[in-house]
């Protein structure tokens, strides 16, 4: 069975603390595949503004080069358009990929609010999630109908797994400020290639 980890956001822009999620994703949950799934537009977050959806997928091409083979930009959410629901993305993918062992990479951050996702039971039937835990944070089950915590994921649905913390403290909230107030500055926490792309392309300003 194919082990895939799906790691979803804005991106906007994509940071180190992306990368180094999707990097101990690929270690600790023996995946086969990870794919990192932008937005068309977040149902549980106000429109941030910046740069449209075409630049946020340069940039984020342009964060996974040389990263990991194993690592892929996958557009369900931007093709399908409107609000993104990751009960809807994890719909299509199962009836795209039967067979396929589907898990969802997270921060802790995330954990409060997911019983109040959509259809969040329906999620846990289709897959599984990995929370890398904040410094000083705990890992909290959330009371989600179906869901148990597991030391390791077995690659069956319905399990909640805890990462190792990233180490880095990075939010693109606070990059896009950085960028608007000192644009020709390094505000630090991006790869050389996305601020080049940022720098040249004038995003963020």
């Amino acid at each position: 069975m194919k082990r895939v980890g799906l790691l979803g956001g804005a991106f906007n822009p994509p940071h180190e603390g992306h990368l180094k999620l999707a990097l101990l994703a690929l270690d600790h949950l023996d995946l086969d595949e990870l794919r990192f799934v932008p937005t068309a537009l977040s149902p549980h977050k106000p429109d941030p503004g910046g740069p449209g959806i075409d630049a946020r997928l340069r940039l984020l091409t342009e964060a996974l080069k040389g990263l990991d083979d194993r690592c892929r930009v996958d557009t369900i959410e931007v093709e399908r358009g409107g609000a993104s629901y990751t009960v809807d993305t994890l719909e299509s993918l199962s009836r795209q990929e039967p067979g396929t062992a589907w898990i969802l990479i997270m921060g802790s951050d995330q954990l409060p609010g997911l019983p109040d996702w959509r259809r969040v039971t329906r999620i846990f039937e289709l897959a599984s999630a990995a929370v890398a835990l904040r410094p000083g944070a705990r890992f909290l089950v959330p009371q989600v109908a179906g869901v148990q915590a597991v030391p390791t994921w077995s690659g069956e649905p319905g399990e909640l797994v805890a990462l190792p913390p990233t180490g880095l403290d990075l939010a693109s909230t606070d990059l896009r400020e950085r960028l608007r107030e000192a644009p020709l500055e390094d505000p630090g926490g991006l790869s050389p290639q996305v601020l080049g792309t940022i720098q040249s392309e004038n995003l963020y300003r």
